[in-house]
């Protein structure tokens, strides 16, 4: 089946809904676009009677209303939609993911589709833009900061970690049934599950909001961020945790060296030959971790270890002639604290270069 032709499904998570739902609905209807699959993610009884107005609307062209309770986030409710689309259309081209609150009209679903369509390899996101006068503060000063830090954790540039509006390839929808988060945290866990699989395409949006002031929604700026930046943190304190054991590794291998061939190698080279050593396996400790638990890479191992061999190496003579060259203009400054500074500098330096070059893979989705 050609992809121009293949069933493109509509995923609807929804936690009390009001009649902006009903609404886009009968206009998704309007454009033919569907089949819809709505959640109801544990709605009270009291939103029975707009989930019953909604499953006859989609029921027109084959769509399907899951429901359950309690409530347990979008996250759960995606997951639900996604498996339900990978046992009952088999033969779809994907799926594309939309909020129930009206800020996402059928023009912007009909683009994403299109998309999706035109590059079916590729995560399609629709991106809202943030400089409007109508947006509210909390949305354009969360998304800046987002963005800018999930660029630096994951290596990966987005416009919009946190939209709603996104085109996923089958195989990938499928991959995302297991992924990590529950809540609103599981859009940012999928966007950092394409590094290194499968490549993102950004499509502008129109950005609809209620109001400056008063937008509805079930996001919580304190609980939902909290989720959010915890998963962005748990990948670089790995970082840390493999950097800091390193080097307790590298000092206590240093000791037992000195220690073991104290009485065989003359001192003028022992110390160069214990740091050597000890260094090579602290190293290879390092660059293991990093590979398989820090950046989970797909790299080739070879290659990735050659890149990282020679960061290493340059990093190593930076710190040396860095350090050298501030205490020379600064003498009367601690040279320890300005080791520190610099070290601590190329440190981030290191994490972002890691990412981005040396673990990077261009294996993608399917390869």
């Amino acid at each position: 089946m050609d992809e121009m032709t293949k069933t493109v499904p509509i995923v609807i998570p929804s936690y009390e809904p009001d009649e902006r739902l009903i609404s886009l609905l009968n206009d998704l209807n309007s454009a033919g676009l569907g089949p819809v699959v709505i959640v109801n993610d544990g709605s009270g009884t009291e939103y029975d009677e707009i989930f019953s107005q909604a499953e006859k609307l989609i029921e027109v062209n084959g769509g399907k209303l899951i429901s359950y309770r309690p409530n347990k986030g979008k996250g759960r409710a995606l997951k639900t939609a996604f498996e339900y689309i990978s046992q009952n259309f088999p033969d779809a081209l994907g799926c594309v993911t939309a909020d129930s609150d009206g800020q996402h009209t059928p023009g912007c679903i009909a683009s994403i589709i299109d998309k999706l369509r035109e590059e079916p390899d590729k995560l399609i996101l629709g991106v809202r833009r943030f400089d409007g006068d109508n947006i509210p503060w909390k949305s354009r000063a969360g998304n800046t900061i987002t963005v800018k830090v999930f660029s630096y954790v994951s290596g990966t540039k987005v416009s919009d970690t946190q939209t709603g509006l996104r085109g996923l390839p089958f195989d990938f929808m499928k991959d995302m049934i297991d992924c990590k988060g529950e809540r609103f945290e599981y859009e940012t866990q999928m966007l950092l599950e394409c590094t290194g699989r499968i490549k993102i395409a950004e499509v502008p949006i129109k950005t609809v909001y209620d109001s400056k002031d008063n937008h509805q929604t079930h996001f919580d700026p304190f609980k939902d961020s909290i989720r959010i930046y915890r998963i962005l943190g748990k990948k670089f304190i790995k970082y840390i945790f493999a950097s800091l054991t390193s080097f307790v590794i590298d000092i206590l291998l240093f000791t037992l060296f000195n220690h073991l061939f104290k009485d065989i190698i003359p001192d003028m080279y022992l110390i160069q030959f214990s740091t050597i050593c000890a260094r090579v396996i602290s190293a290879t400790y390092n660059y293991t971790v990093n590979y398989f638990l820090v950046f989970r890479s797909r790299a080739g191992k070879a290659t990735s270890l050659i890149k990282y061999a020679a960061l290493a190496f340059i990093q190593m003579q930076a710190s040396a002639w860095s350090v050298a060259a501030v205490c020379f203009l600064l003498p009367m400054v601690s040279s320890t604290l300005i080791k520190c500074i610099i070290d601590t500098i190329l440190f981030l330096l290191s994490y972002s270069i890691q990412q981005r070059f040396v673990f990077a893979s261009k294996k993608r989705l399917g390869e």
